[in-house]
């Protein structure tokens, strides 16, 4: 008779349990259905945002993504809160994983910020050709982590953020138009007016070789080398023309110099052998 009485008051703490309880569950159910609703409205009002303002598509995730979870955790308090749960003791243990996720992740956490510099102040983008961190490539993908490049051979470099967004970035592709320096070397006893004249009439010779007024080719004598007279080669083109007018420029100058009787010498020594008699 007493465990059925003990039974019955355990009962009724329940239900009344539950009857306290259930307007903070139904309250925090409407708080989170009411809340993910705003969340997914505030993703499209960002989404048609970043389409009119036409914005980097990785800062565009990366931003929306942020912002979606930030909301999320959030909402997640506020209905832990409704619940009944202490704000305070939430936000110490929150703290605390914070802290203790931070000092095992320092080296990830370094590549996150990295990716967020990147994206924000944008020294390249997908599609430029850059040089860092001891390799060159064409930028495949900007994640928050990582950067991918595809080099020239078509291998796959990974630079972590953190590194490539503290160190010197070369980007061939940003300004559209790239200057190239070749150098030729002929021998000292050659006609320095008449290499120049060959060299610079192939220039001029190509379409692709842009002829503003103050971009204009031009070649000068850069040095007097040990074993030449090193001429320098200098004009202006797109990025897309560089390699191919390049590569054309190199075989041809060398044929019509070689043609013209002129010598590209390499480097030599003269080795002088003395010879003394024994006395």
């Amino acid at each position: 008779m007493q465990d059925l009485d003990q039974y019955q008051e355990y009962a009724q703490e329940a239900i009344k349990w539950v009857w306290n309880f259930a307007p903070k569950l139904v309250s925090a159910l409407i708080i989170a259905i009411v809340g993910l609703w705003v969340i997914k409205l505030i993703k499209r009002v960002l989404r048609k945002f970043f389409l009119k303002k036409d914005y980097d598509p990785t800062l565009e995730k990366f931003s929306s993504d942020l912002i979606n979870w930030s909301l999320k955790i959030i909402l997640f308090v506020v209905i832990i809160t409704q619940l009944g749960v202490q704000t305070t003791s939430l936000v110490a243990i929150i703290g605390a994983a914070g802290l203790a996720i931070g000092l095992a992740l320092q080296g990830s956490l370094a590549n996150f910020a990295g990716g967020v510099l990147i994206l924000l102040l944008k020294p390249f983008r997908v599609g430029d050709f850059i040089k860092a961190q001891g390799q060159e490539g064409t930028v495949k993908e900007i994640s928050i982590f990582t950067t991918k490049l595809t080099t020239f051979g078509n291998q796959l470099a990974v630079i972590p953020n953190g590194k490539l967004s503290n160190e010197t970035i070369l980007n061939y592709t940003t300004e559209g138009i790239r200057r190239e320096n070749i150098t030729w070397g002929i021998a000292y006893g050659d006609d320095i007016k008449l290499a120049k004249e060959i060299l610079l009439n192939l220039v001029n010779e190509q379409e692709t070789v842009i002829k503003d007024e103050d971009k204009l080719p031009m070649i000068v004598l850069a040095e007097l080398g040990d074993s030449s007279v090193n001429l320098s080669l200098r004009y202006w083109c797109s990025i897309d023309d560089f390699w191919s007018l390049r590569f054309y420029i190199l075989e041809e100058g060398k044929r019509r110099i070689e043609e013209a009787g002129i010598t590209i010498p390499y480097p030599q020594r003269d080795i002088h052998i003395h010879s003394s008699e024994n006395k």
